[in-house]
């Protein structure tokens, strides 16, 4: 991996851990070398993310509608800021410039572009990892009720395996290093032959 997407609140949360973590993520993403790919804005978590990034010296791509572009407040600290007409162009463009996603504490839209990324890897559309970082078990109820699903029949076992998480976010990046899409290979064989 070269870039990683990161989605998270464009609110701070009400616990702590959640800036301390946004923070810790951005610094780790750049000392690693690893580009940080987010939603663009200085407010909430994604600013935090970005700040701590850009003081680490790290590059960091931010992506941000134009009918966004004043609400969240573009970061004028990050100087490869894409301005896109529209949310779908966003995730999009977030999308391709990444070779990983992760998920940091956030809202319904964290959870939207969380679940789409997923959704377009189950789908076979890309077969780079997705992960989130459960923060002072912020994830807890959600993880307990995609167990649920699964164990209901409504995910595949390979394409929950998919969802790598946990609370450290240098643990959750090294096993994304290593991810491999289950059965996309093969059918990548097979397209050649």
């Amino acid at each position: 991996m070269q870039s990683v997407c990161v989605y998270c609140g464009s609110n701070p949360g009400a616990a702590p851990e959640y800036a301390k973590a946004a923070a810790a993520l951005g610094t780790h993403l750049a000392r690693e070398g690893l580009r940080l790919v987010y939603g663009g804005g200085q407010v909430g978590l994604m600013g935090i993310l970005a700040d701590a990034a850009v003081e680490a010296g790290g590059a960091v791509t931010g992506v941000i509608p134009d009918f966004l572009h004043h609400r969240e407040i573009a970061h004028p600290r990050v100087s490869d800021m894409r301005v896109v007409a529209s949310m779908h162009e966003r995730k999009q463009v977030m999308a391709d410039e990444a070779d990983g996603f992760i998920a940091l504490p956030g809202g319904i839209g964290t959870m939207e572009e969380l679940f789409e990324i997923w959704t377009w890897s189950q789908l076979g559309r890309h077969v780079k990892p997705v992960g989130l970082i459960n923060v002072a078990g912020y994830y807890d109820g959600l993880l307990a009720f995609l167990d649920r699903m699964q164990g209901d029949g409504f995910i595949q076992d390979r394409h929950r395996a998919m969802l790598i998480s946990g609370s450290d976010p240098a643990n959750v990046l090294a096993r994304m290093a290593v991810y491999h899409h289950p059965g996309v290979i093969p059918s990548l064989e097979r397209a050649r032959m």
